[in-house]
């Protein structure tokens, strides 16, 4: 069975970690992909990785850490895996309130009551296993329980879409969606085809709110973010400044220990707490702007 790798380290500055990233790209073997993240416990500390179809050259690794003040890297052997298939014999139908997500694979499983929403193997991050997604699908179907209908919906970090399709799939106006990503776009795209909402959700790439596709729609009565908390924190002023007086956000990818932080934040910018719901160590905030 062919064998692949990764290799990563941890270092306490982004520009460091962002030039060592770089230089991971210049290594033999050259690596397939490599990743720059900030790792979200409060401590300031990057993680920087790089995933090899061929053994990486470990002096080589050593010396690439010491040059950027890195720990030393470690080096681990991946099994080859057929993903898709682990993927959909792991993941199975999740129940968010009245919606229910599942990968074709589950097909015989929908409820006749639920509202479906499909998301492939292949194309599964985002797809309502993660406390995020779950949450803020709860979110949206305890507005509409409300009586709330969405005239003019968005999606930011749309992922795989399924937050768009789920407010497509309940109420009768289109709704946006917009991934800083471009595979994630195409990813979204295609799941909305797969759901027959393709005239009924738009994808766009955009970082935030960084595309006039999505400001020539504003004011939204409901925008969805379900990314990270820094990301969330700087797209607060774009919040207030594209969210119609009265307007919800329901906002995730934020764990317990932050949410404090954001919800001050958006408080600054007009944008209160309503609700608050805790799933694991994830949280999923219902916000409303002050009229």
């Amino acid at each position: 069975m062919a064998k692949t790798y990764t290799a990563f380290t941890k270092l306490m500055s982004q520009t460091q970690a962002e030039a060592l990233g770089e230089a991971l790209e210049d290594m033999d073997p050259e690596p397939t992909g490599v990743g720059v993240f900030e790792i979200e416990d409060g401590s300031g500390t990057w993680e920087v990785g790089g995933y090899f179809l061929a053994q990486p050259n470990d002096i080589e690794l050593a010396l690439l850490a010491a040059a950027y003040e890195a720990q030393p890297f470690v080096v681990s052997e991946v099994p080859d895996t057929d993903w898709v298939d682990k993927v959909r014999r792991e993941l199975t139908p999740v129940v968010a309130g009245r919606f229910f997500v599942y990968g074709s694979h589950d097909a015989d499983k929908v409820p006749a009551d639920s509202v479906p929403l499909l998301i492939e193997a292949a194309m599964a991050f985002g797809t309502g296993h993660h406390g995020t997604t779950q949450g803020c699908l709860e979110a949206l179907d305890r507005l509409a329980a409300q009586g709330f209908t969405g005239q003019n919906v968005a999606d930011i970090g749309c992922g795989t879409a399924v937050l768009a399709m789920g407010a497509a799939a309940i109420w009768p106006n289109p709704v946006m969606a917009s991934d800083i990503d471009e595979v994630a776009v195409e990813v979204a795209e295609a799941n909305v085809a797969a759901n027959g909402l393709a005239e009924k959700v738009t994808c766009v790439e955009a970082a935030g709110f960084g595309n006039p596709a999505l400001t020539d729609r504003a004011p939204y009565d409901l925008v969805f973010a379900n990314i990270l908390k820094q990301p969330l924190i700087d797209l607060a002023p774009d919040m207030a400044a594209n969210l119609q007086p009265g307007g919800y956000a329901i906002l995730s990818g934020i764990l317990t220990r932050q949410a404090d932080e954001v919800v001050e934040v958006y408080a600054q910018n007009g944008i209160n707490q309503l609700r608050r719901d805790v799933i694991g160590d994830w949280v999923t905030l219902t916000l409303q702007k002050t009229v």
